[in-house]
């Protein structure tokens, strides 16, 4: 036999599927959908949604069928991007599976309903699970602390904080998603002159909200740029 040919003999079969850390501001807070599983392995655990990519779907079809599935989210009209791939040989007991991991983000997104594997689902805040992770399922304490690095990060430079905030939304709804994801109060005045000196960052609809109590508060939407220039940076000591 050739070698080459004993060489793939050998080689451990594989499989892909996609794991999706999907957040959102609920109730001034950054909450993740968990599902609590429903089959082996880890039966009764937490986890984040996901599963087996089928034969003939893309990767993002394959996130996005799933977030349905498990969720019944529909996952079409979020942000979505994918985080990595996560290998570890040893991360699922069943065989060798890798696992691309997805981020997904939305603006105070509506309970979750389980279904297929997952007994069913929910939102969890991010602040209790950082320090709690381990009990999650496969690796997915290592994922979901990736997807929230990420995440802060992107904050920083890009514009995606406003994929948090239902349009039209105030500067002060666009500062509690700053706050609650960084875990830093922002200064009201200091974020304001920021985010209006950096072009294209949001764009002015000239209405206004009238709160119950107080001034009113001019409304905008998103503006027409993704990275910001300048950027947004967090403060020295930020959560990790």
């Amino acid at each position: 036999m050739d070698d080459w040919l004993k060489d793939s003999t050998e080689v451990e079969a594989s499989w892909v599927t996609v794991d999706l850390a999907i957040f959102t501001v609920r109730s001034d807070q950054l909450m993740v959908l968990l599902i609590e599983r429903g089959v082996e392995p880890f039966l009764g655990r937490p986890a984040l949604p996901g599963g087996y990519v089928q034969k003939r779907e893309t990767l993002r079809e394959g996130a996005l069928r799933e977030l349905r599935e498990e969720a019944g989210i529909d996952g079409s009209q979020l942000h979505l991007e994918q985080l990595g791939a996560y290998g570890d040989p040893r991360r699922d007991p069943r065989g060798r599976v890798v696992t691309i991991a997805y981020i997904a983000l939305g603006p105070d997104l509506p309970a979750p309903v389980g279904g297929t594997d997952a007994r069913c689902a929910y939102w969890a805040p991010v602040c209790q699970l950082v320090s709690g992770a381990d009990g999650l399922a496969f690796d997915h304490p290592l994922i979901l602390t990736d997807a929230l690095e990420e995440v802060r990060s992107k904050l920083e430079y890009t514009a995606v904080a406003t994929a948090f905030c239902r349009e039209p939304f105030t500067l002060s709804e666009l500062r509690t998603v700053y706050e609650v994801i960084w875990g830093q109060h922002l200064d009201p005045s200091n974020f304001r002159r920021k985010v209006l000196n950096t072009a294209g960052f949001v764009q002015p609809t000239g209405e206004q909200r009238l709160p119950p109590t107080g001034r009113p508060a001019a409304l905008y939407r998103r503006g027409n740029a993704w990275l910001l220039n300048p950027p947004l940076l967090r403060s020295a000591g930020h959560p990790t």
